[in-house]
Protein backbone atom coordinates (compact mmCIF):
# COMPACT_ATOMS: atom_id res chain seq x y z
CA UNK A 1 0.00 0.00 0.00
CA UNK A 2 1.60 3.50 -1.13
CA UNK A 3 1.94 5.42 -4.01
CA UNK A 4 5.62 5.91 -4.58
CA UNK A 5 5.73 3.13 -6.79
CA UNK A 6 2.63 4.65 -9.11
CA UNK A 7 4.60 7.58 -8.84
CA UNK A 8 7.89 5.84 -10.01
CA UNK A 9 6.47 4.29 -13.08
CA UNK A 10 4.72 7.56 -13.89
CA UNK A 11 8.05 9.16 -13.33
CA UNK A 12 9.51 6.99 -16.19
CA UNK A 13 6.58 7.54 -18.94
CA UNK A 14 7.56 11.29 -18.52
CA UNK A 15 3.98 11.89 -16.25
CA UNK A 16 1.53 11.38 -18.43
CA UNK A 17 -1.44 12.23 -15.81
CA UNK A 18 0.05 16.05 -15.64
CA UNK A 19 -1.76 16.65 -19.43
CA UNK A 20 -5.40 15.09 -18.03
CA UNK A 21 -8.23 16.48 -16.64
CA UNK A 22 -9.39 14.22 -14.30
CA UNK A 23 -12.81 13.58 -12.43
CA UNK A 24 -12.04 11.06 -10.01
CA UNK A 25 -14.43 8.62 -7.81
CA UNK A 26 -14.26 6.60 -4.37
CA UNK A 27 -16.37 5.15 -1.79
CA UNK A 28 -17.80 1.74 -1.35
CA UNK A 29 -20.97 1.33 -3.84
CA UNK A 30 -21.98 2.63 -7.10
CA UNK A 31 -18.53 3.58 -8.11
CA UNK A 32 -18.51 1.94 -11.66
CA UNK A 33 -21.85 2.98 -12.33
CA UNK A 34 -21.92 6.26 -11.58
CA UNK A 35 -18.59 6.69 -13.80
CA UNK A 36 -20.73 4.87 -16.48
CA UNK A 37 -23.42 7.39 -16.18
CA UNK A 38 -20.65 10.69 -16.35
CA UNK A 39 -18.60 8.94 -19.34
CA UNK A 40 -21.71 8.67 -21.12
CA UNK A 41 -22.76 12.02 -20.29
CA UNK A 42 -19.60 13.77 -21.24
CA UNK A 43 -19.34 11.47 -24.71
CA UNK A 44 -23.03 12.72 -25.45
CA UNK A 45 -22.05 16.00 -25.35
CA UNK A 46 -19.16 15.96 -27.38
CA UNK A 47 -16.05 15.29 -25.00
CA UNK A 48 -13.34 12.43 -25.79
CA UNK A 49 -13.33 10.74 -22.54
CA UNK A 50 -10.94 7.94 -21.13
CA UNK A 51 -12.75 5.50 -18.61
CA UNK A 52 -10.70 3.68 -15.92
CA UNK A 53 -12.63 0.98 -14.11
CA UNK A 54 -11.86 -2.34 -12.29
CA UNK A 55 -12.14 -4.93 -11.61
CA UNK A 56 -12.88 -6.32 -15.29
CA UNK A 57 -15.39 -8.76 -15.86
CA UNK A 58 -14.42 -10.56 -19.08
CA UNK A 59 -11.26 -9.14 -20.90
CA UNK A 60 -8.93 -6.96 -19.14
CA UNK A 61 -9.01 -4.52 -22.04
CA UNK A 62 -12.03 -3.66 -19.95
CA UNK A 63 -10.72 -1.64 -17.68
CA UNK A 64 -9.51 0.81 -20.04
CA UNK A 65 -11.55 2.42 -22.43
CA UNK A 66 -11.03 5.83 -24.76
CA UNK A 67 -15.31 6.73 -25.79
CA UNK A 68 -16.18 3.20 -25.07
CA UNK A 69 -13.27 1.51 -26.96
CA UNK A 70 -11.45 -0.73 -25.14
CA UNK A 71 -7.18 -0.43 -24.92
CA UNK A 72 -6.06 -3.20 -27.68
CA UNK A 73 -3.65 -6.17 -27.01
CA UNK A 74 -1.36 -4.48 -29.04
CA UNK A 75 -1.40 -0.88 -27.35
CA UNK A 76 -1.00 -3.40 -24.00
CA UNK A 77 2.31 -5.33 -25.55
CA UNK A 78 3.65 -2.05 -26.57
CA UNK A 79 3.03 -0.51 -23.40
CA UNK A 80 4.40 -3.30 -21.35
CA UNK A 81 7.49 -3.22 -22.88
CA UNK A 82 8.35 -0.26 -22.44
CA UNK A 83 7.49 0.04 -19.01
CA UNK A 84 9.27 -3.20 -18.34
CA UNK A 85 12.46 -2.32 -17.16
CA UNK A 86 10.93 -0.01 -14.39
CA UNK A 87 8.48 -2.76 -13.26
CA UNK A 88 11.31 -5.02 -12.54
CA UNK A 89 13.67 -2.63 -10.92
CA UNK A 90 10.69 -1.14 -8.83
CA UNK A 91 8.54 -4.75 -8.41
CA UNK A 92 5.03 -2.95 -8.65
CA UNK A 93 2.26 -4.51 -8.13
CA UNK A 94 -0.50 -5.10 -11.15
CA UNK A 95 -2.61 -2.44 -9.96
CA UNK A 96 0.12 0.19 -10.03
CA UNK A 97 0.79 -1.04 -13.39
CA UNK A 98 -2.75 -1.03 -14.74
CA UNK A 99 -3.01 2.87 -13.53
CA UNK A 100 0.15 3.66 -14.94
CA UNK A 101 -0.92 2.43 -17.73
CA UNK A 102 -4.37 3.69 -17.92
CA UNK A 103 -3.12 7.15 -17.44
CA UNK A 104 -0.13 6.89 -19.97
CA UNK A 105 -3.28 5.68 -22.94
CA UNK A 106 -5.59 8.12 -21.90
CA UNK A 107 -2.67 11.15 -22.77
CA UNK A 108 -1.58 9.14 -25.88
CA UNK A 109 -4.91 9.48 -26.93
CA UNK A 110 -5.31 13.13 -26.16
CA UNK A 111 -8.54 12.87 -24.10
CA UNK A 112 -10.56 15.96 -22.97
CA UNK A 113 -11.48 14.16 -19.48
CA UNK A 114 -10.63 10.73 -17.64
CA UNK A 115 -13.03 9.47 -15.19
CA UNK A 116 -10.92 7.35 -12.50
CA UNK A 117 -12.40 5.24 -10.07
CA UNK A 118 -10.54 3.89 -7.44
CA UNK A 119 -9.41 0.49 -7.01
CA UNK A 120 -9.55 0.13 -3.25
CA UNK A 121 -9.77 2.74 -0.88
CA UNK A 122 -8.87 5.91 -1.59
CA UNK A 123 -5.77 7.55 0.23
CA UNK A 124 -3.39 4.97 -0.70
CA UNK A 125 -5.14 3.69 -3.79
CA UNK A 126 -2.55 3.80 -6.73
CA UNK A 127 -5.22 6.16 -8.70
CA UNK A 128 -4.40 9.05 -5.90
CA UNK A 129 -1.44 10.25 -8.03
CA UNK A 130 -3.56 12.37 -10.01
CA UNK A 131 -4.33 16.03 -9.45
CA UNK A 132 -8.27 16.19 -10.20
CA UNK A 133 -10.57 18.98 -11.00
CA UNK A 134 -13.96 17.11 -9.04
CA UNK A 135 -13.92 14.59 -6.50
CA UNK A 136 -17.18 12.54 -6.64
CA UNK A 137 -18.16 9.90 -3.49
CA UNK A 138 -20.67 7.38 -3.57
CA UNK A 139 -22.00 5.85 -0.61
CA UNK A 140 -19.87 4.92 2.24
CA UNK A 141 -20.19 1.16 4.07
CA UNK A 142 -18.24 -1.68 5.43
CA UNK A 143 -16.24 -3.07 2.36
CA UNK A 144 -12.44 -4.55 2.63
CA UNK A 145 -11.85 -4.67 6.35
CA UNK A 146 -8.46 -6.51 6.46
CA UNK A 147 -7.49 -3.16 4.17
CA UNK A 148 -9.12 -0.13 4.72
CA UNK A 149 -10.03 -1.05 8.72
CA UNK A 150 -13.01 -2.80 11.02
CA UNK A 151 -15.34 0.91 11.43
CA UNK A 152 -16.95 2.89 9.23
CA UNK A 153 -15.09 5.67 10.16
CA UNK A 154 -11.84 4.20 9.59
CA UNK A 155 -13.08 3.49 6.06
CA UNK A 156 -14.37 6.76 5.68
CA UNK A 157 -10.86 8.05 6.61
CA UNK A 158 -9.16 6.31 4.13
CA UNK A 159 -11.67 7.08 0.73
CA UNK A 160 -11.82 10.54 2.03
CA UNK A 161 -7.71 10.54 1.06
CA UNK A 162 -8.52 11.52 -2.52
CA UNK A 163 -10.01 14.80 -1.41
CA UNK A 164 -7.41 17.41 -3.08
CA UNK A 165 -6.29 21.11 -1.99
CA UNK A 166 -9.28 23.49 -3.59
CA UNK A 167 -10.85 20.92 -5.66
CA UNK A 168 -14.27 20.49 -5.23
CA UNK A 169 -16.09 17.63 -3.78
CA UNK A 170 -19.79 15.88 -4.81
CA UNK A 171 -20.93 13.57 -2.36
CA UNK A 172 -23.92 11.46 -2.25
CA UNK A 173 -26.04 10.92 0.87
CA UNK A 174 -23.78 9.65 3.70
CA UNK A 175 -24.43 8.05 7.37
CA UNK A 176 -23.80 10.87 10.21
CA UNK A 177 -20.12 9.90 10.88
CA UNK A 178 -19.22 9.66 7.19
CA UNK A 179 -20.93 12.82 6.18
CA UNK A 180 -18.98 14.33 9.35
CA UNK A 181 -15.57 12.89 8.00
CA UNK A 182 -15.83 14.06 4.63
CA UNK A 183 -17.30 17.61 5.52
CA UNK A 184 -13.93 17.89 7.94
CA UNK A 185 -11.32 16.43 5.54
CA UNK A 186 -13.02 19.00 2.49
CA UNK A 187 -12.52 21.81 4.88
CA UNK A 188 -9.16 21.09 5.91
CA UNK A 189 -8.30 21.32 2.11
CA UNK A 190 -10.09 24.21 1.99
CA UNK A 191 -11.98 22.47 -1.22
CA UNK A 192 -15.91 23.11 -1.86
CA UNK A 193 -18.31 20.62 -0.59
CA UNK A 194 -21.67 19.59 -2.31
CA UNK A 195 -24.11 16.94 -1.46
CA UNK A 196 -26.09 15.61 -4.23
CA UNK A 197 -29.91 16.40 -3.79
CA UNK A 198 -31.38 12.74 -3.75
CA UNK A 199 -34.40 11.57 -6.99
CA UNK A 200 -37.71 11.75 -6.28
CA UNK A 201 -40.51 9.84 -7.71
CA UNK A 202 -38.40 7.19 -8.26
CA UNK A 203 -40.19 4.53 -10.22
CA UNK A 204 -38.31 1.10 -10.83
CA UNK A 205 -39.06 -0.93 -13.91
CA UNK A 206 -37.76 -4.27 -15.31
CA UNK A 207 -36.15 -2.63 -18.13
CA UNK A 208 -34.32 0.64 -16.19
CA UNK A 209 -35.39 3.56 -13.59
CA UNK A 210 -37.49 6.46 -13.94
CA UNK A 211 -37.23 9.89 -11.31
CA UNK A 212 -37.52 13.22 -11.25
CA UNK A 213 -34.34 15.50 -10.37
CA UNK A 214 -34.23 19.29 -9.53
CA UNK A 215 -38.39 19.24 -11.05
CA UNK A 216 -36.72 17.73 -14.04
CA UNK A 217 -37.56 13.87 -15.17
CA UNK A 218 -35.26 11.27 -16.45
CA UNK A 219 -34.77 7.49 -17.26
CA UNK A 220 -31.70 5.56 -16.91
CA UNK A 221 -31.23 1.68 -18.53
CA UNK A 222 -30.34 0.90 -15.37
CA UNK A 223 -32.38 -1.07 -12.61
CA UNK A 224 -33.05 0.15 -8.92
CA UNK A 225 -33.24 2.90 -6.69
CA UNK A 226 -29.47 2.87 -5.70
CA UNK A 227 -28.95 3.46 -9.34
CA UNK A 228 -31.47 6.73 -9.87
CA UNK A 229 -29.65 7.65 -7.19
CA UNK A 230 -26.21 7.11 -8.61
CA UNK A 231 -27.43 8.98 -12.01
CA UNK A 232 -28.38 11.39 -9.64
CA UNK A 233 -25.15 11.96 -8.46
CA UNK A 234 -23.37 11.48 -11.73
CA UNK A 235 -25.79 14.78 -12.88
CA UNK A 236 -24.99 16.54 -9.74
CA UNK A 237 -21.20 15.90 -10.66
CA UNK A 238 -21.79 16.69 -14.46
CA UNK A 239 -23.41 20.25 -13.39
CA UNK A 240 -20.37 20.86 -11.73
CA UNK A 241 -17.78 20.27 -14.34
CA UNK A 242 -19.82 21.66 -16.96
CA UNK A 243 -22.63 23.77 -16.01
CA UNK A 244 -23.62 24.34 -20.02
CA UNK A 245 -24.84 20.81 -20.71
CA UNK A 246 -28.04 20.47 -22.11
CA UNK A 247 -30.53 18.91 -20.18
CA UNK A 248 -31.27 16.59 -23.87
CA UNK A 249 -27.69 15.42 -23.74
CA UNK A 250 -27.85 14.47 -20.19
CA UNK A 251 -31.28 12.26 -20.93
CA UNK A 252 -28.97 10.75 -23.44
CA UNK A 253 -26.67 10.18 -21.73
CA UNK A 254 -27.70 8.65 -18.50
CA UNK A 255 -30.80 6.41 -20.97
CA UNK A 256 -27.71 4.83 -23.05
CA UNK A 257 -25.66 4.18 -20.30
CA UNK A 258 -24.32 0.36 -20.07
CA UNK A 259 -22.40 -1.23 -17.27
CA UNK A 260 -23.15 -5.16 -17.06
CA UNK A 261 -23.42 -7.53 -14.49
CA UNK A 262 -25.63 -4.67 -12.47
CA UNK A 263 -28.46 -6.27 -12.13
CA UNK A 264 -28.68 -7.68 -15.89
CA UNK A 265 -31.29 -9.47 -17.25
CA UNK A 266 -29.58 -13.06 -18.47
CA UNK A 267 -32.48 -15.22 -19.33
CA UNK A 268 -36.25 -14.82 -18.61
CA UNK A 269 -36.42 -14.32 -15.07
CA UNK A 270 -33.23 -14.94 -14.36
CA UNK A 271 -30.55 -11.22 -13.17
CA UNK A 272 -26.21 -11.67 -12.19
CA UNK A 273 -25.26 -8.58 -10.17
CA UNK A 274 -21.75 -8.14 -9.17
CA UNK A 275 -22.46 -6.85 -5.51
CA UNK A 276 -20.59 -8.38 -2.85
CA UNK A 277 -21.07 -6.31 0.27
CA UNK A 278 -24.15 -6.05 2.42
CA UNK A 279 -25.00 -2.36 0.96
CA UNK A 280 -24.89 -3.53 -2.38
CA UNK A 281 -26.51 -6.91 -1.97
CA UNK A 282 -29.57 -5.10 0.29
CA UNK A 283 -30.39 -2.78 -2.73
CA UNK A 284 -30.21 -5.15 -5.63
CA UNK A 285 -32.87 -7.92 -3.53
CA UNK A 286 -35.07 -4.53 -2.28
CA UNK A 287 -35.01 -3.80 -6.36
CA UNK A 288 -35.99 -7.50 -7.25
CA UNK A 289 -39.02 -7.28 -4.42
CA UNK A 290 -40.64 -4.22 -5.93
CA UNK A 291 -40.29 -5.37 -9.19
CA UNK A 292 -41.84 -8.82 -8.34
CA UNK A 293 -43.12 -8.29 -5.11
CA UNK A 294 -45.44 -11.45 -5.22
CA UNK A 295 -42.35 -13.71 -6.30
CA UNK A 296 -40.23 -16.37 -4.81
CA UNK A 297 -36.32 -15.84 -5.07
CA UNK A 298 -33.52 -18.89 -5.93
CA UNK A 299 -30.56 -17.09 -4.94
CA UNK A 300 -26.81 -18.30 -6.89
CA UNK A 301 -24.00 -17.45 -4.24
CA UNK A 302 -20.78 -16.94 -4.30
CA UNK A 303 -18.03 -14.58 -2.51
CA UNK A 304 -14.14 -13.64 -2.11
CA UNK A 305 -12.99 -14.88 1.31
CA UNK A 306 -12.06 -11.29 2.21
CA UNK A 307 -15.34 -10.18 2.37
CA UNK A 308 -17.49 -9.53 5.52
CA UNK A 309 -19.80 -12.49 5.74
CA UNK A 310 -21.41 -12.13 9.40
CA UNK A 311 -22.75 -8.25 7.76
CA UNK A 312 -23.84 -9.84 4.42
CA UNK A 313 -25.60 -12.78 6.18
CA UNK A 314 -28.05 -10.29 7.97
CA UNK A 315 -29.70 -9.11 4.20
CA UNK A 316 -29.68 -12.34 2.77
CA UNK A 317 -31.01 -14.57 5.75
CA UNK A 318 -34.61 -16.01 4.46
CA UNK A 319 -34.67 -13.82 1.42
CA UNK A 320 -34.63 -16.42 -0.82
CA UNK A 321 -36.82 -20.10 -1.37
CA UNK A 322 -33.34 -21.87 -2.00
CA UNK A 323 -29.97 -20.50 -1.70
CA UNK A 324 -27.30 -22.07 -3.62
CA UNK A 325 -24.03 -21.69 -2.74
CA UNK A 326 -20.84 -21.92 -5.96
CA UNK A 327 -17.61 -20.77 -6.72
CA UNK A 328 -15.50 -19.88 -10.12
CA UNK A 329 -13.52 -22.23 -12.02
CA UNK A 330 -10.36 -20.04 -11.39
CA UNK A 331 -9.90 -20.89 -7.38
CA UNK A 332 -10.23 -16.67 -6.40
CA UNK A 333 -13.46 -17.44 -4.44
CA UNK A 334 -13.87 -19.07 -1.47
CA UNK A 335 -15.27 -23.46 -1.26
CA UNK A 336 -18.51 -24.37 -1.41
CA UNK A 337 -18.40 -26.22 1.38
CA UNK A 338 -16.18 -23.53 3.00
CA UNK A 339 -18.36 -20.67 2.62
CA UNK A 340 -22.02 -23.14 3.26
CA UNK A 341 -20.24 -23.69 6.41
CA UNK A 342 -19.88 -20.49 7.50
CA UNK A 343 -23.26 -19.77 6.11
CA UNK A 344 -24.42 -22.39 8.06
CA UNK A 345 -22.98 -20.85 11.31
CA UNK A 346 -24.74 -17.82 10.74
CA UNK A 347 -28.08 -19.52 10.60
CA UNK A 348 -28.61 -19.17 6.94
CA UNK A 349 -29.86 -22.39 5.12
CA UNK A 350 -28.34 -22.71 2.02
CA UNK A 351 -27.33 -25.57 -0.69
CA UNK A 352 -23.68 -25.77 -1.94
CA UNK A 353 -23.07 -27.46 -5.58
CA UNK A 354 -19.42 -27.58 -7.12
CA UNK A 355 -20.02 -25.14 -9.96
CA UNK A 356 -21.84 -22.45 -11.95
CA UNK A 357 -23.31 -24.90 -14.15
CA UNK A 358 -24.76 -26.84 -12.18
CA UNK A 359 -26.38 -24.38 -9.98
CA UNK A 360 -27.88 -22.47 -12.99
CA UNK A 361 -29.66 -25.86 -14.35
CA UNK A 362 -30.46 -27.03 -10.66
CA UNK A 363 -32.57 -23.64 -10.10
CA UNK A 364 -33.70 -23.96 -13.93
CA UNK A 365 -35.50 -27.32 -12.77
CA UNK A 366 -36.65 -25.82 -9.21
CA UNK A 367 -38.44 -22.51 -11.46
CA UNK A 368 -41.94 -21.84 -11.46
CA UNK A 369 -43.43 -19.20 -13.94
CA UNK A 370 -43.54 -16.35 -11.81
CA UNK A 371 -40.38 -17.21 -9.78
CA UNK A 372 -36.83 -14.95 -10.20
CA UNK A 373 -33.25 -16.00 -9.80
CA UNK A 374 -30.71 -13.62 -8.49
CA UNK A 375 -26.93 -14.63 -9.66
CA UNK A 376 -24.78 -12.41 -7.35
CA UNK A 377 -21.85 -11.92 -4.91
CA UNK A 378 -18.76 -11.24 -7.24
CA UNK A 379 -17.67 -9.79 -10.22
CA UNK A 380 -15.52 -13.32 -11.03
CA UNK A 381 -18.21 -15.17 -12.34
CA UNK A 382 -19.07 -12.87 -15.66
CA UNK A 383 -17.49 -14.97 -17.83
CA UNK A 384 -19.03 -18.43 -16.29
CA UNK A 385 -22.46 -16.51 -16.12
CA UNK A 386 -22.39 -15.07 -19.66
CA UNK A 387 -21.54 -18.57 -21.30
CA UNK A 388 -23.84 -20.31 -19.47
CA UNK A 389 -26.79 -18.23 -21.36
CA UNK A 390 -24.64 -18.08 -24.58
CA UNK A 391 -24.39 -14.17 -23.81
CA UNK A 392 -22.03 -12.13 -26.25
CA UNK A 393 -20.86 -9.98 -23.71
CA UNK A 394 -18.60 -7.07 -25.13
CA UNK A 395 -19.30 -5.36 -28.53
CA UNK A 396 -16.34 -3.67 -28.45
CA UNK A 397 -18.28 -0.26 -27.20
CA UNK A 398 -19.25 0.84 -23.32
Amino acid sequence: MGLEHTFSLLEFLKNPQNNLKIIHIAGTNGKGSTAAVIYSVLKARGYKVGLYTSPHLISFSERIRVNGLPISDQEILRFMRKIEPAIKDIKSTFFEVTTSMALNHFNDHNVDVAVIETGLGGRLDSTNVVDSSLTVMTPISIDHIDILGNTIEKIAVEKAGIIKKKVPLITAMQQKTVFEILKKTANENESPFYTSTNPINVEIMPEGTKFELSNKKFTTSMIGEHQANNAALAINALIHFDDKIPYETICEGINNVCWPGRLQPVSDRIYYDVAHNEEGIRSVLGTLKTIFPESEIFGLFCLKGDKDIEHIAKYINSQFKTLFITTSKDGLLLRPRELSEKLNILGINNSPVDCISIGINKIKKLMKPKDITLIFGTHYIASEVFSEFEISFDSGVI
